[in-house]
């Protein structure tokens, strides 16, 4: 299935098979991390934005612990998810007013130098449940009607993971905590435990929790899995602390790996299938293509472009048409073809912090224009296609933050606030 906004030119490049046929959400949801496909795109359905309010209204803002995983939308109801005394906390909210339905404890809280004592990984919504994943490695599922707890995995206890926290030379999840939602859809859910001992991923049955499957020996990183079809093989690709990975999604059978080894293995970027190659990089590697061939069961990794300019730090770039838009190694947004990885344009001056500390939440909105949620709270809408960087409109919707938000209906969800207490807010886009 072809996103709508794919042009003739560019039809190769987006049959990212990660559809929303593989989720039984209702229209509008935005029910994970980065939308109903995990691509920063909203279901098809979502009406395009042609322009931005320069004061969008503010349709409810509520109070929220310190916290930097983003909202979800299922429904009538947005999860959210924060600290509160010492403890992970998710939150049911009405998605009209911001009241709160529900709150259930997931976790004790993880503190080390790089943020408050709060969760980081955002929540995911399927089928009347929602689950969370805390910074140590707990795994819940609750009910999405009343916060009742369903059933929980614990990576350390239940896989033989190591969590130790920021102590020595340790790398990835083990240091930082577990960041990478899980991928939920009917009869299964992966999630990247990161066990040496043969569980780096495992696949569970959403409903009980129960083991479908144990794969590779990989501490995770903090990147989500992504699932999708390559070359006819429907598979988990997980971005982990030393390597790329496809694991067999029936199976958990390594398909390939390939080798990418950074100081700490700072790997957040939620991968991208797009036709047959896999996307994805970090501050150390770059921003790279990988093409997958495959003889019989035997399966081989080459890179073929590779481009230092867009190198990730810990944002996550979109695709539109034929161009990959993203935060870039010097904190400018930086545009590059799918098919050769060159520059298309770049543009500066719209992020102001440090470039190890940038960030920006970008959703794509119809036609060639994009989202851009930066770090200051500034939103702006642009333009992809052309040979420059065109922009449509801009406004300043919050402080601070570190925040991936969420579009649902013309209204934007999102997290005002980052090392302290702030406010999860609704905002209107369409007046």
């Amino acid at each position: 299935m072809l996103h709508p906004l794919v042009t003739d030119r560019s039809r190769w490049a987006l049959i990212v098979t990660l559809t929303c046929s593989a989720f039984t959400v209702l229209v509008g949801d935005w029910p994970q991390w980065r939308g109903p496909t995990r691509t920063g795109h909203p279901g098809a359905q979502e009406p395009a934005l042609n322009a931005l309010p320069q004061s969008p209204r503010v349709v409810w803002s509520i109070a929220a612990g310190p916290g930097y995983a983003s909202p979800v939308v299922a429904g009538d109801r947005v999860f959210a998810i924060e600290a509160q005394d010492g403890q992970e906390v998710l939150r049911a909210l009405d998605s009209a007013t911001g009241a709160e339905r529900w709150k259930a404890r997931v976790d004790e809280t993880f503190t080390d130098s790089q943020g408050p004592a709060a969760p980081r990984c955002t929540p995911v919504v399927f089928e009347n449940r929602v689950y969370a994943q805390s910074c140590r490695g707990k795994l819940t599922c609750f009910a999405a009607n009343d916060g009742k707890t369903l059933w929980s995995v614990d990576y350390t206890q239940d896989f033989g993971a190591t969590f130790v926290g920021e102590k020595g030379n340790s790398q990835g999840a083990m240091r930082h905590g577990n960041n990478g939602s899980p991928w939920v859809e009917s009869g299964w859910l992966w999630a990247s435990a990161g066990s040496t001992n043969g569980a780096g991923m495992v696949a569970l049955n959403p409903q009980t929790g129960a083991v479908r499957w144990k794969g590779g020996n990989e501490v995770a990183g903090y990147a989500a899995p992504m699932v999708g079809t390559l070359l006819g093989v429907r598979q988990v690709v997980a971005f982990m602390a030393d390597a790329a990975l496809g694991f067999d999604a029936q199976s958990g059978r390594v398909l390939w790996r390939h080798p990418l080894k950074t100081a700490f293995a700072r790997h957040v970027m939620t991968p991208l299938i797009v036709n047959d190659r896999v996307i994805l990089g970090s501050h150390q590697t770059g921003l790279m293509s990988l093409q997958l061939a495959r003889e019989g069961d035997r399966w081989s990794v080459s890179e073929v472009w590779n481009s230092k300019e867009a190198a990730p730090n810990f944002s996550c770039p979109i695709v539109i048409g034929d161009r990959i838009v993203g935060l870039g190694a010097q904190r400018e947004l930086v545009c590059i073809g799918i098919d050769d990885g060159k520059v298309r344009w770049t543009q500066s001056g719209w992020i102001t912090s440090a470039a190890d500390k940038s960030h920006a939440g970008f959703i794509a909105v119809g036609g060639t224009s994009a989202l851009m949620l930066s770090d200051s709270g500034e939103l702006i809408l642009f333009d992809v296609g052309g040979t420059t960087c065109r922009e449509l409109g801009r406004a300043q919707v919050s402080g601070v933050n570190w925040c991936n938000p969420a579009l649902s209906k013309g209204r934007l969800y999102l997290r005002d606030g980052l090392r302290n207490a702030g406010h999860w807010l609704c905002l209107d886009l369409t007046r």
